[in-house]
């Protein structure tokens, strides 16, 4: 029960590195500031964050319960990940944390919205939030792909956990967004004086996240692999 109380509080840090990192935080705070501008209220700005973050989550579950289902389904591959999977783990943390700490990068191929879906998207107020959200959190930057596939499906599978663990990750997506999305309700001067402190501390906290990582993933291949 500890474990796996451990892997949901590791799943949602995930989410919230995930989302306070340069490219995703640009996205969610561009996604909410678009449709709050278009509701008014100030409680249906709060909405929309949620209704936003709800999106995601909806995403990562979906994705996480294919990836999951099938990393298990198959007997023999059920085997192979009991029998490998503890000796592959500090490998995969390693390289994570080379993602984490920007040794290792992707280029990213994924298109914005065009102005015509954004129209669209933009008429529909609190639906199109949650619209928005789903489809932003198929836009895998490098660091979120490295948490997100090396990282909480793994957590996902160890934990044979296909809707939980991903949802937490979702929802620890979402935490900042909503909190933009307050300043927004309460005014734009507080949402810069939050980005500036969520940029300063995503640096800090993605630093030692992936310092962590590459010592840990060096333990583990060291004691599982040679010793």
């Amino acid at each position: 029960m500890d474990g796996f109380i451990l892997s949901l509080a590791s799943a949602l840090w995930f989410g919230i590195l995930t989302s306070i990192s340069p490219c995703p935080l640009t996205t969610n705070i561009a996604a909410v500031s678009f449709i709050s501008r278009n509701i008014g209220s100030p409680a249906k700005s709060m909405a929309a964050g949620i209704v936003y973050t709800l999106g995601r989550v909806l995403t990562y579950v979906v994705i996480g319960a294919i990836l999951v289902s099938s990393l298990t389904a198959a007997p023999w591959l059920s085997r192979i990940l009991q029998k490998y999977m503890g000796k592959l783990i500090g490998p995969i943390m390693i390289i994570v944390g080379m993602f984490l700490l920007e040794m290792l990068s992707f280029k990213n191929r994924g298109r914005n919205l065009d102005s015509r879906s954004q129209e669209r998207i933009k008429s529909k107020g609190i639906f199109g939030a949650f619209a928005l959200g789903s489809l932003f959190a198929l836009t895998f930057c490098p660091v979120s792909a490295a948490l997100f596939f090396g990282s909480v499906i793994p957590l996902a599978v160890g934990e044979q956990s296909r809707l939980l663990i991903p949802a937490v990750y979702g929802i620890g997506t979402g935490l900042p967004v909503i909190i933009v999305a307050f300043g927004i309700a309460v005014g734009t001067k507080l949402v810069a004086s939050m980005f500036k402190r969520m940029s300063q501390f995503e640096y800090w906290a993605r630093t030692v996240t992936g310092t962590v990582f590459i010592i840990l993933g060096i333990y583990l291949s060291i004691e599982r692999i040679f010793l």
